[in-house]
């Protein structure tokens, strides 16, 4: 059964005045909908949080970005409007990658991974191949998805599309054909 996480959608990388916007970030929402509301239960969010206190290179890491030296329940931290009440569960990573074991869990061992989010140059692109090394199914959906800039976002696709067949770069439009196929559910 397939599960979709949706990476990061937070005010961070949505608002134009963050170091970390990404620019392409409100185009991601309508397609990110349709897909959370077509898996119905089978949805993650994930955050992107700083940690308490940055260990090894993070630490100059968030030298260089000291804005982001803030608590999880941060303004900057939270889900946007679209997807902020009712989200859903919601996975908490200090890291780029969010392939947690409580993601692995949720995908379970014969599940299918769907990703939609931002940015495709960062953090999707660090949890798909973590996703795929552990010998999961991935999909990235390519017009849920947004980077820092179209030239990263096209080959951050392109990179992820050289781990086929584990991962397939798909759109929001044959996902949902898809489902449709296997009755409505997330197959």
């Amino acid at each position: 059964m397939s599960l979709l996480a949706v990476i990061d959608m937070q005010r961070v990388f949505a608002e134009p005045s963050s170091a970390w916007f990404t620019p392409r970030f409100a185009e991601t929402v309508g397609p990110i909908k349709e897909l959370t509301r077509a898996f119905g239960s089978r949805v993650l969010f994930t955050r992107f949080i700083a940690p308490d206190s940055p260990e090894g290179a993070w630490r100059e890491y968030y030298r260089r970005w000291p804005f982001a030296l803030q608590p999880p329940d941060a303004r900057i931290y939270e889900l946007v409007d679209d997807f902020g009440d009712g989200a859903g569960p919601t996975l908490d990573a200090t890291t780029f990658g969010k392939w947690t074991p409580e993601l692995a869990e949720a995908v379970g061992p014969e599940g299918r991974l769907v990703v939609a989010g931002v940015s495709t140059d960062c953090c999707v692109l660090s949890t798909v191949v973590a996703a795929a090394d552990a010998g999961v199914e991935v999909q990235v959906v390519s017009d849920a998805c947004a980077g820092m800039t179209d030239e990263s976002h096209r080959q951050a696709l392109e990179i992820m599309a050289l781990y086929g067949p584990l991962v397939r770069v798909v759109t929001s439009a044959e996902v949902l054909h898809d489902m449709e196929d296997a009755g409505g559910r997330a197959s």
